[in-house]
């Protein structure tokens, strides 16, 4: 028992990879690069799954696809990095705020969001065409018909696919 817990202890604190969904009208990645210091709070998650990961598992230095989704084509754009771990989604309290739950509390807080800095833009984003044509990325969660989680994990193997193809594309200029 006491081998099993070190060893997900150890787990625990590897490196991560995820993927972030946001509509690019409401924030995209180039508002991201304008941002103070390329950084910014990512918040409005309204779904428990979600919620989850961003509370629980996400850490500072785990990497990040930015994902453009209800686009034309839907794709991933580039990369970010977490900087701060959770903290309670202030959005939540505010009633001016369309991601408002009267359920969220300072005291008692519902909603979580991490701290994301950009890392890279890629020069060609990667539609979901592309990506549908590479076989590392066939169990990826994004790929799945229907998949609408707007935070997901992301495979060692997956990121490294998705990086390798975005290289790709830029050496084709």
């Amino acid at each position: 028992m006491h081998v099993v817990a070190k060893k997900a202890a150890k787990s625990s604190s590897a490196k991560r990879y995820w993927l972030l969904k946001t509509e690019p009208e409401s924030y995209s990645i180039d508002d991201l690069a304008n941002e103070k210091k390329q950084t910014t709070f990512w918040s409005g998650v309204r779904n428990y799954q979600a919620r989850n990961f961003m509370r629980d598992d996400m850490k500072v230095g785990d990497e990040v696809f930015f994902y453009h989704s209800n686009a034309k084509p839907p794709a991933i754009v580039g990369t970010a990095k977490i900087v701060k771990e959770s903290y309670p989604d202030h959005t939540s309290w505010d009633k001016k705020n369309h991601h408002f739950d009267e359920k969220s509390t300072p005291d008692a807080p519902r909603w979580f969001m991490v701290d994301i800095q950009l890392t890279e833009i890629f020069d060609e984003a990667l539609g979901r065409d592309q990506l549908s044509g590479v076989a590392a990325l066939a169990e990826m969660e994004l790929m799945r018909k229907g998949s609408r989680l707007s935070v997901q994990p992301v495979k060692k193997s997956e990121w490294d696919a998705i990086l390798k193809l975005a290289k790709r594309t830029k050496k084709s200029k």
